[in-house]
């Protein structure tokens, strides 16, 4: 967002433009130079997941200037907005349930996934974008690897969530996490290494899930879950936005 100019310059004050992360735009800041110069900076901000106010000379004369000939200068708010969380639910159980109830007054979406018809129905989770009857092996036939920040495997049945773990890791390049006991995680992991996944690739299963808050029961278990994926999300510094409003 342009926050201020001086002189000369193409984007005026209030000016705005989206970066998305295939470095394609929607809005203008003022094209040319200084638009590729910010979308520079926002491919940067996507490592960062950072923002931060740049100032930029628009006099190719200049000592450092960009190579135009407006002759002013323009202030460039950039603000990292993270993807909206979109988490993948496997197993409909108590857990599940519990969390799915916390998400929609966050805005995080989600989806439930299992194999039992009548443990993903609608009056269990009313507010799922997606509800879906189908084997652990099949998972990723059915969803799409591209639509999900996060998949949770909360299942009922340790075989099952071995099928999706692999097929997890082999395929979905986002954040996994598994509840389960110690002994439970263990047999897993070890499950996993003997169909030839390294100990690397296994560690990027985290387990357990959640903030360390002494829960126990579904609901307590939800609220650490969400409580973690809340403190994951970067913070909003709009700062700058407020000083330069404010001038």
């Amino acid at each position: 967002t342009v926050v201020e100019t001086k002189g000369s310059v193409p984007g005026k004050r209030g000016a705005s433009m989206i970066v998305r992360a295939d470095g394609s735009t929607l809005g203008t800041v003022g094209g040319a130079a200084l638009e590729e110069r910010v979308k520079a900076l926002a491919a940067r901000a996507f490592e960062t997941r950072r923002g931060g106010l740049h100032h930029f000379d628009l006099r190719a004369w200049a000592p450092g200037g960009l190579p135009s000939l407006c002759g002013g200068s323009v202030d460039i708010a950039l603000e990292y907005v993270a993807s909206r969380p979109n988490l993948l639910l496997w197993g409909g159980g108590h857990v599940s349930r519990a969390l799915a109830e916390l998400l929609p007054p966050l805005e995080y979406d989600h989806s439930v996934a299992d194999d039992r018809p009548e443990w993903v129905g609608a009056d269990r989770f009313p507010h799922a974008d997606r509800r879906e009857v189908v084997e652990a092996a099949r998972l990723w036939e059915v969803f799409s690897l591209e639509a999900f920040t996060h998949l949770f495997v909360l299942g009922y049945d340790a075989a099952r969530d071995l099928e999706v773990l692999a097929a997890s890791l082999e395929r979905f390049p986002n954040a996994i996490g598994l509840i389960a006991s110690a002994a439970k995680r263990e047999h897993l992991f070890a499950q996993l290494r003997a169909r030839g996944f390294t100990r690397e690739r296994v560690a990027r299963i985290r387990s357990p899930i959640g903030l360390a808050i002494g829960s126990e029961t579904p609901p307590e278990i939800a609220v650490s879950i969400v409580a973690e994926l809340v403190r994951e999300q970067p913070p909003h510094d709009l700062t700058y936005f407020r000083d330069c409003w404010s001038r």
